[in-house]
């Protein structure tokens, strides 16, 4: 039987409300690598014409969410984090080119930081990853990818800091 989002939200719901720690989301992201091994549960997170960014569950007590993320073609960002949240960055088709980075001198709401890279790597279809709080880091995609991410809070409605890269 294939996996559903409901499930998946519900155990993640589960996972966060004992335990919302970097180890808890560790729990989280295995959940998110089994659901992308269940390939009718990934399809269907897809169907349609989706958009860069789908909210797929915003969890209304804790506020975490559950996204689908379709990139059609050729995208890079900047080096960011996620402000007070966490992302865990699921990859479900394609590659993302991941590059983390370490802060030179701190961001403020009227001024970029400075941030050097630390190291890059790639995400490929199954990989997950965790990005707690601060961590820096910048995707690149070369073609069209797909990707299943948890943000611990909508991060639609979260102002966030700019970096810019120095040093590289």
């Amino acid at each position: 039987m294939s996996l559903t989002l409901e499930s998946l939200a519900r155990d993640c719901r589960e996972v966060l409300t004992a335990n919302d720690t970097p180890a808890g989301r560790d729990q989280v992201a295995a959940l998110i690598g089994r659901a992308l091994r269940d390939p009718e549960f990934v399809r269907g997170q897809f169907a349609g014409d989706a958009p860069e960014r789908k909210v797929l569950y915003e969890d209304p007590t804790l506020g975490f969410c559950i996204l689908a993320h379709e990139y059609r073609g050729a995208k890079e960002s900047g080096p960011h984090d996620h402000g007070p949240s966490w992302a865990i960055y699921g990859q479900a088709e394609g590659e993302t080119l991941m590059s983390d980075f370490a802060v030179v001198e701190a961001a403020a709401p009227d001024r970029r930081g400075k941030v050097r890279r630390v190291r890059s790597y790639a995400l490929q279809p199954g990989d997950v990853h965790v990005y707690n709080e601060g961590d820096l880091h910048a995707p690149s995609r070369l073609g069209a990818t797909r990707l299943i991410r948890v943000e611990g809070m909508n991060m639609d409605k979260v102002k966030r800091l700019k970096f810019e890269v120095v040093g590289d």
